[in-house]
């Protein structure tokens, strides 16, 4: 569906202001360059999988995640489901993140087991589970009333979807938000950024895009018939942007991400106080960005409002 919309006063600002978020990392990025289904998943609890995360990547570890077996995935995917469906059924507004995250994981397994998509599969499962539970980790913190200790970007996403907001396509662009440009860098320093013979894992970091950009519009079409149908109008309510530059965005901020994650590893060779002004930096940043984003997709750009959002989802969340 399309609607006509004129821009005009507060909303053409918040236009502005968006847009100028979404394509800053343009110019950041620009500037820094010179058969496992026979297994059981059920039988495998995600908190039982945390410190094999917590101890890095070994592709001999008995470990499924810290080996990063295809049963690792199946855990986070199951792990996914268990978070979204009561978010989904009380037409919470987190819903329309967790389910597009969901959607992407599952598209993720698909990609991993097609025979030479990726490099290093097993790594790429592992890098999927370290990833996803920086975002379980922020949720839990933030619903456990330890707000205070929770990322800046993830606050203003979380405080913005407790409080009913945004649109449907602020909620979903500051979720993307918070995990691509607050999570992914630290993930990436983390995991590492080059394989044990020295060769770089870039390769296979930009081929994630590739399966994101072919599932994506399915994705985003499904969470709008499910919370929001304006969620997947050609425009992001508020702006001149379509779906199509938002993915090309994604693939912006993911670059930014990297270049990030780069900038944390080589502090981190220059000690601790080198290392903590880099992450603050990434830190803020993506927080200004995330408020930002929160005050261009505010409810007040859409004609339709809160309400109508709330009627549809309770009559939808269940649609496929």
């Amino acid at each position: 569906m399309r609607r006509d919309r004129k821009t005009t006063g507060p909303r053409r600002r918040a236009a502005a202001r968006l847009a100028a978020v979404l394509t800053a990392g343009l110019l950041t990025t620009t500037l820094s360059v010179a058969p496992a289904a026979a297994e059981d998943p059920e039988q495998i609890a995600w908190n039982d999988l945390l410190p094999g995360l917590e101890q890095g990547y070994d592709p001999s570890s008995s470990d499924v995640c810290r080996s990063g077996r295809l049963k690792c995935v199946d855990a986070v995917i199951r792990e996914m489901e268990r978070r979204w469906k009561p978010l989904s059924s009380g037409c919470d507004h987190r819903a329309v993140f967790s389910l597009l995250y969901l959607r992407t994981t599952e598209a993720y397994r698909e990609a991993v087991t097609t025979p030479g998509f990726f490099d290093d599969p097993a790594f790429l499962n592992h890098y999927d589970a370290v990833f996803a539970s920086y975002y379980f980790e922020q949720e839990d913190l933030w619903y456990s009333g330890r707000r205070s200790e929770v990322a800046p970007a993830w606050r203003v996403a979380f405080e913005t979807a407790e409080q009913r907001g945004a649109t449907g396509s602020g909620d979903m662009l500051l979720g993307m938000h918070g995990h691509i440009n607050r999570d992914l860098p630290f993930v990436l320093a983390e995991i590492g950024l080059v394989a044990p013979d020295g060769t770089s894992r870039k390769a296979d970091h930009d081929r994630v895009y590739e399966f994101l950009n072919s599932s994506g519009q399915a994705s985003v079409a499904e969470v709008a018939r499910r919370y929001d149908p304006t969620i997947d109008d050609r425009d992001v309510p508020g702006t001149t942007l379509d779906q199509t530059a938002v993915f090309q965005v994604i693939q912006v901020w993911r670059e930014r991400a990297w270049r990030n994650a780069e900038r944390l590893v080589a502090a981190r060779a220059l000690g601790p106080a080198a290392y903590a002004a880099v992450a603050e930096e990434i830190e803020q940043t993506a927080g200004a960005e995330a408020r930002t984003l929160a005050a261009a997709t505010g409810n007040t750009t859409s004609p339709e409002g809160p309400a109508q959002r709330q009627a549809w989802c309770a009559e939808h969340h269940d649609d496929r």
